[in-house]
């Protein structure tokens, strides 16, 4: 059976009365996604003994998350704009209400993978209406708070993932951290159908079922060779061969999304310098910020020795003052006053400097640590709305969702690679570090567990933080590299290009 586009809808002319309402019903659906993907953290050591889960169980409960949600987000954008934003966004919610159902539910690792991986459907639907839906409700100086507002949400969930989770598990059985979700959900349901108008794009024809499948298909071995990378070896036969198949696949996709008549994708996009700049810059500044971030939290649990949920309270920080930046409308009166591209390169400097700060200023105390913190959350504040609004405004309206499925899928395949490249640099550096008595560890915890008391564990702890200091070096280069690189593109695209795509 072919699906067909139903009647066109409008862009949203007048804006809603109730319009910051919505905004906030559209950040907490995007807050409880990105909680998902850091919350579970802590739940590991529960999970294993209560659910008798492997090694293997344990990845595959976290990056079955993952994997469909960056698989999907291309295909959820352009459904968006087909069918209806807010359609969309509804039927998120439900599937994410009813996949955290069944998770906190479930009684075996089996069924809490299934449960994962439907979260994942629900959660690319989310990501993608989440965005457009903001795009059509806002507009002028108003849109770009709200942006800011909506991008600031991502920081403050990947802040306080770990303390929630650890506060949940202090008093609550592991259930409970999906269970929560399920009323948030239904609260997101009602207010959003009430009062969240319906938008989507002008393009006709057939739904594009082939490019749907080529782009789930290619992103989800893409994503799946980088997760696996560090975990299974990078020249492995499955890692190889999935980002081999993945690369394949999206070749295809592209060919095939240049020859219809009403793409999925539209690949005149990426003749656009504005919109290439833009997302070169995403995928530079997520792999550097969010790679880096990863270690900042080992660093505070392996060698300062704080609990998952403590690290995450003490990074807290960082997320808000992103938030208070963004909610007060300072971070947009300063982008509207730099332009998109200066505020892109001063914000990611400043992230930049913070990691090098927290990096290289050695302090017992937490002194030094909050203060380079607080440097990058202003550094964030300014460039991540900024980024998000130069992908958007790089694309027409009638295709936010698109827009948004673009911007979400480099944002996870930046992150992806941020965590997975990093984390091979500090492993390395681990070992070529470690003394020689304990070579082939292939942890931090292993070699300490296999160390000697005295001056051997204190070598073992001097290597692991060398090697933390390195990898985090390298993901400040990749942050301001970034930053820099998308900001000349930027630059070099000027205004008359940026028509020029937005009349397509």
């Amino acid at each position: 059976m072919t699906l067909t586009q139903p009647a066109a809808v409008p862009t949203v002319a007048v804006r809603p009365a109730h319009r910051w309402l919505i905004l906030a019903v559209l950040c907490v659906a995007q807050l409880v996604v990105v909680l998902d993907n850091t919350i579970l953290t802590v739940a590991v050591p529960v999970l294993t003994s209560e659910l008798g889960a492997s090694t293997s169980d344990v990845q595959w409960m976290i990056n079955a998350y993952a994997l469909v949600l960056s698989g999907l987000l291309l295909t959820a954008g352009a459904a968006a704009d087909r069918y209806g934003r807010r359609r969309m966004l509804l039927a998120g919610l439900v599937l994410f209400g009813l996949g955290s159902l069944v998770a906190g539910l479930a009684g075996s690792s089996g069924q809490l993978i299934a449960a994962r991986a439907g979260m994942g459907v629900g959660g690319a639907l989310l990501v993608t209406s989440t965005l457009a839906v903001a795009m059509q409700v806002f507009d002028g100086p108003e849109r770009s708070r709200a942006i800011g507002i909506w991008a600031a949400t991502s920081a403050l969930g990947f802040a306080v993932g770990p303390p929630i989770g650890g506060t949940i598990l202090a008093h609550l059985p592991w259930g409970a951290i999906f269970l929560l979700n399920v009323p948030i959900v239904l609260v997101c349901l009602l207010v959003g159908r009430a009062l969240v108008p319906e938008s989507r794009g002008t393009a006709g024809g057939r739904l594009d079922v082939w490019g749907a499948i080529l782009s789930t298909a290619g992103l989800t071995a893409v994503v799946f060779s980088i997760i696996a990378g560090p975990e299974r070896g990078w020249v492995s036969t499955e890692v190889i061969g999935a980002a081999v198949v993945g690369v394949l696949l999206l070749g295809s996709f592209v060919r095939w999304e240049r020859r219809i008549v009403h793409p999925m994708l539209d690949m005149h996009f990426f003749r656009d310098r504005r919109f290439v700049g833009a997302v070169s810059g995403v995928v530079l500044i997520t792999f550097g910020a969010t790679g880096a971030l990863f270690l900042l939290t080992q660093h505070l649990q392996f060698v300062r020795g704080y609990p998952a949920w403590e690290a995450g309270l003490r990074m807290a920080p960082f997320a808000l003052s992103i938030v208070l930046l963004n909610v007060t409308g300072v971070a947009a009166a300063v982008i509207r006053r730099l332009g998109l591209a200066t505020a892109i390169a001063v914000g990611m400097t400043l992230l930049a400097g913070g990691l090098a700060v927290v990096t290289l200023v050695p302090d017992g105390g937490y002194g030094v640590l909050l203060g380079g913190l607080l440097v990058m959350g202003i550094g964030c504040a300014l460039a991540n709305p900024a980024i998000v609004e130069a992908v958007m405004s790089a694309i027409p309206a009638e295709k936010a969702g698109a827009g948004a499925g673009v911007d979400g899928t480099m944002t996870e395949v930046g992150s992806s690679l941020g965590i997975a490249v990093l984390g091979a640099v500090l492993n390395a550096r681990f070992a070529a570090l470690l003394p020689a008595a304990l070579a082939g560890a292939d942890s931090f915890p292993a070699a300490l567990a296999a160390a000697q008391e005295g001056p051997q564990r204190v070598a073992v702890t001097s290597a692991f933080a060398a090697a933390l200091e390195t990898g985090q070096l390298v993901g400040a280069a990749a942050v301001l590299a970034g930053g820099l690189l998308a900001a000349a593109l930027l630059r070099r695209a000027g205004p008359r290009e940026r028509s020029a795509t937005a009349a397509r």
